[in-house]
């Protein structure tokens, strides 16, 4: 019984503080509505073009509000009240989401209107990730950072896993409207966990935001070459391994199965991210937090090959449609996808740690901007990247590469730099 306790997820951070237990659920809640609304934009955008491009053009759109806001974000979160720049921050996506809602129901949605209220939610979303990730080390002990890295894996499982499922479902039941509505009443859920935490203002030299709080931190991280090397790491996997864009296209064209099997596919990575949380407790005592990147970003890239060859298949198969999907390779695709959600969540929970841990708090807010704008920025970068590439060749094609790319470059980094190779959790250095 106590290996079996041994390997299981650890639950003392919801335990040891209500305030942190608080967040963790209104987060938790609102990112489920979050995902509803994130891929029904994109079902919702290729209803209205047919066009794998166009969906991916939703990422891109919201790229440079992202980084803005992210890089200034993290500025506020280190000079003002964090608690009041979080809050701030979920007030603007609650709004942009009910505009969309109305918008909807009101039949006068356009995709420029999709393109530019997803770019809102985006910069807003940049902000307050970034904020509340800096809240966190305040609210538990840094003994406690890996395990609520885990319980925010699970978190994460379980809105991507509920989320995209929700809305193939919704959307092919009820229509995009209602979707849209069930996001803004879940997003009321952020402000409870929001409003009962403390006052949090940082800790240590206080820089207002602007230019020369911008270059404090640029000159921080030159130093600080353990989180540079994470994020490059996490740049490559993202660029080369997310296939989120072409999963709308997937259940038209080549697996079948329409928008329920967007959703699906885009859930069988959460369960994996929702599995290796639960199962995280040995990997929460692994202090060797370099390598444990390295190694899971390497699985992460070998997952997405898998997924990528599954595909390839698919195009050798009869068609598929709608009303009939390749059941079989849609499951078979659903355990490439799980493994990458696995391996990447791994991974994530030592990028976190590493990055509330080594980081001082009067800098956190700022580093986790950039962090923010690195991990959501990543996948933009990468949803152009098979969507351009699918659309000049085939739909198997960017996974398939992509993998090959990620195992590749990421084994070259690691073996060049041993610092990052070497670095102990009990003696966190940036």
């Amino acid at each position: 019984m106590s290996a079996r306790r041994g390997h299981l997820i650890d639950l003392s951070p919801l335990r040891s503080s209500p305030a942190f237990a608080r967040m963790w659920i209104g987060s938790t809640l609102a990112g489920i509505g979050g995902q509803l609304t994130i891929v029904t934009v994109m079902l919702h955008v290729f209803a209205l073009t047919q066009n794998t491009f166009a969906v991916s053009m939703i990422a891109v759109a919201g790229l440079v509000p992202m980084i803005l806001a992210g890089l200034y974000g993290g500025m506020l979160a280190d000079a003002f009240d964090r608690r009041r720049v979080a809050l701030i921050a979920a007030t603007i996506t609650f709004a942009s989401t009910a505009l969309l809602a109305a918008l909807t129901w009101t039949g006068m949605e356009t995709i420029w209107w999709l393109y530019v209220l997803s770019m809102i939610n985006s910069a807003a979303n940049s902000v307050g990730m970034a904020t509340r990730t800096a809240i966190v080390p305040r609210l538990i002990p840094r003994d406690k950072l890996a395990a609520a890295s885990a319980l925010n894996g699970v978190a994460f499982g379980l809105t991507v896993m509920a989320g995209p499922a929700l809305a193939g479902l919704l959307v092919a039941i009820t229509g995009y409207g209602w979707t849209y509505t069930i996001d803004v009443v879940l997003m009321l859920s952020m402000f409870l966990g929001l409003w009962t935490l403390p006052p949090l203002r940082p800790e240590g030299a206080v820089v207002r935001p602007g230019l020369a709080s911008l270059v404090d931190g640029w000159r921080f991280l030159r130093k600080a070459g353990n989180i540079r090397m994470q994020y490059i790491i996490d740049i490559i996997a993202m660029t080369f391994g997310q296939p989120l864009v072409l999963f709308p296209a997937l259940g038209t064209v080549l697996l079948g199965g329409g928008a329920l099997t967007t959703g699906i596919l885009t859930a069988a990575v959460a369960v994996g991210t929702f599995a290796s949380s639960l199962f995280s407790g040995r990997v929460v005592q692994y202090r060797w937090h370099g390598r444990g990147i390295a190694r899971a970003v390497q699985a992460y890239g070998a997952s997405i090959l898998l997924f990528g060859l599954v595909l390839l298949i698919g195009a050798f198969s009869a068609p598929a449609s709608e009303t009939v999907p390749h059941v079989a390779l849609i499951v078979a695709a659903c355990v490439a996808l799980a493994l990458s959600g696995a391996s990447d969540n791994v991974s994530s929970i030592y990028r976190n740690t590493m990055m509330q841990a080594a980081v001082p708090d009067a800098m956190r807010g700022r580093l986790q901007g950039l962090f923010i704008v690195v991990v959501a920025g990543g996948p933009r970068v990468g949803a152009l990247y098979a969507g351009t590439l699918a659309t000049l060749t085939t739909l198997w094609f960017p996974p398939l590469l992509g993998g090959v790319l990620v195992i590749a470059l990421v084994a070259m980094l690691a073996r060049r730099n041993r610092r990052f190779h070497d670095y102990d959790a009990e003696n966190p250095e940036p």
